[in-house]
């Protein structure tokens, strides 16, 4: 069966607003724009904004690079309540009439630099024996998410009033701001839950390479439109590249292994090690990702555009 719509690749950058889903947001920008399929990387709960990298077509097969690259955002709390949800959104669990001032913040935030131990919220979408964690805790069943390790290059305090504070953090793959405030309440004796959340960029996609759904709504199936779209390669960046003869890339593209001929590209993969994800372009145009195997190059994903 056909699908429906335009055969479009590459990456649409989404500055998400309040209120909708990661999944309604692609279904928006999919219908704005025409295009027969879409994913996106790295799911904003609905009260979070910002970034939120769109991928069209073939970047599809991508999406796992972009959800592994690391991500900032800019959060305020609110001191003195903790919620069920971790955020505005759920109700009141618990209260505390304590407040940590600037420096008792700036003195806890080493506890959270590295790679730390960090529970999941229970209203997450961590499926717990095939359901939803967020699915369990609704219907009020006791739900508990074992720790698990995270990565937190940057945490830094832009701004303290009394019952509020303001955030800058970079995080890797996995980590909840939700939990990370819910946890600094904790060490400082208090409790805490996210008010405002907003992702400032997810690897190499940032908010100047945003749009917002008025402004696609406005271009719509416009050549303007595309003129926002980023390279299905965007993803890739970290990912060492190896240029291929045509052959090569047609032997690559139906599934078969191929073998560098000159010997300066069998040194760089005898370097880069088996085992190793490449990216493997012909004329500057990404064929497939593949992986290093036995002096050679199998693909993992072919490209088809």
């Amino acid at each position: 069966m056909k699908r429906k719509g335009t055969p479009i690749h590459g990456w649409l950058v989404l500055d998400k607003p309040l209120g909708l889903t990661s999944a309604a947001a692609v279904a928006r920008v999919k219908r704005l724009i025409g295009a027969q399929k879409a994913g996106h990387a790295g799911t904003l709960d609905p009260l979070a904004t910002g970034v939120l990298p769109i991928a069209l077509g073939e970047a599809t097969k991508t999406v796992a690079y972009a959800v592994d690259g690391w991500k900032t955002y800019r959060f305020a709390l609110r001191w003195g309540e903790a919620r069920a949800t971790d955020d505005a959104e759920g109700a009141v669990v618990a209260t505390s009439d304590r407040r940590p001032d600037a420096d008792a913040i700036r003195a806890a935030l080493p506890n959270f630099i590295g790679r730390i131990a960090q529970r999941p919220p229970a209203y997450s979408a961590i499926k717990l024996a095939g359901q939803r964690a967020y699915d369990l805790a609704r219907a009020g069943a006791a739900v508990a998410i074992a720790p698990r390790p995270v990565d937190i290059r940057r945490l830094d305090l832009i701004a303290a009033e009394r019952d509020r504070a303001e955030f800058e953090a970079e995080v890797g793959a996995g980590t909840y701001i939700r939990s990370l405030v819910r946890d600094l309440g904790e060490i400082l004796q208090t409790h805490a839950f996210v008010t405002e959340l907003r992702r400032l960029a997810v690897g190499r996609f940032t908010l100047q390479d945003a749009i917002s759904l008025d402004k696609l709504g406005v271009l719509g199936h416009s050549a303007a439109a595309s003129e926002h779209l980023l390279p299905i390669e965007t993803a890739l960046d970290d990912i060492p590249a190896l240029a291929l003869t045509e052959d090569q890339a047609k032997a690559l593209r139906c599934g078969q292994a191929v073998t560098p001929l000159q010997p300066q590209d069998r040194a760089r993969l005898a370097q880069i090690g088996d085992g190793t994800t490449v990216r493997a372009t012909w004329g500057g145009k990404l064929v497939a990702l593949a992986e290093v195997a036995a002096g050679g190059i199998r693909p993992l994903r072919v490209m088809n555009h």
